[in-house]
C-alpha cells in the first residue's frame, strides 16, 4: 500500500472577485477562500524573453465537484510572496482521494 502524498507545505486558495473602483466600475481582487495542505513538485520550466515561468504539479487532498475547497483553474495558490496560477486540476488516483492541480509560478521582470 503506497503512503500517498505528503502535505507538508500550508498554501492559501485564492479565487478572483469583483470589488467596485471608486469610479462606477469594477477591479478584480483575489478573495481568501481557505487554507490547504499540499505537496508541491516542479514539473517543467521554460523562459520567455522578459518572465520566466516554473510548472508544478501540486496534490491536495480531493473535495467533491463544486465544494468551495475544491481548486480550479481560475484560483491561484499562494505561498508567503509566491503565487501559483492553477491551470487545470484532476484526480490523482483512481479511488478519488487526491487531486493533482498543474500550476505555474512567475517570476517578473
Amino acid at each position: 500500500m503506497s503512503a500517498g502524498p505528503h502535505l507538508s507545505r500550508r498554501l492559501r486558495l485564492e479565487g478572483p472577485a469583483r470589488a467596485p473602483d471608486g469610479a462606477g466600475g469594477f477591479v478584480e481582487v483575489w478573495e481568501h477562500l481557505g487554507i490547504i495542505w499540499a505537496e508541491v513538485a516542479p514539473r517543467t520550466g521554460r523562459d520567455d524573453a522578459t518572465i520566466s515561468r516554473l510548472g508544478l504539479r501540486i496534490t491536495v487532498r480531493a473535495a467533491p465537484q463544486g465544494a468551495p475547497s475544491r481548486p480550479t483553474p481560475q484560483q491561484r495558490f499562494v505561498d508567503g510572496t509566491r503565487i501559483y496560477r492553477i491551470e487545470a486540476v484532476t484526480e490523482t488516483d483512481p479511488e478519488g482521494r487526491y487531486l493533482t492541480c498543474y500550476a505555474s509560478e512567475e517570476a517578473g521582470a
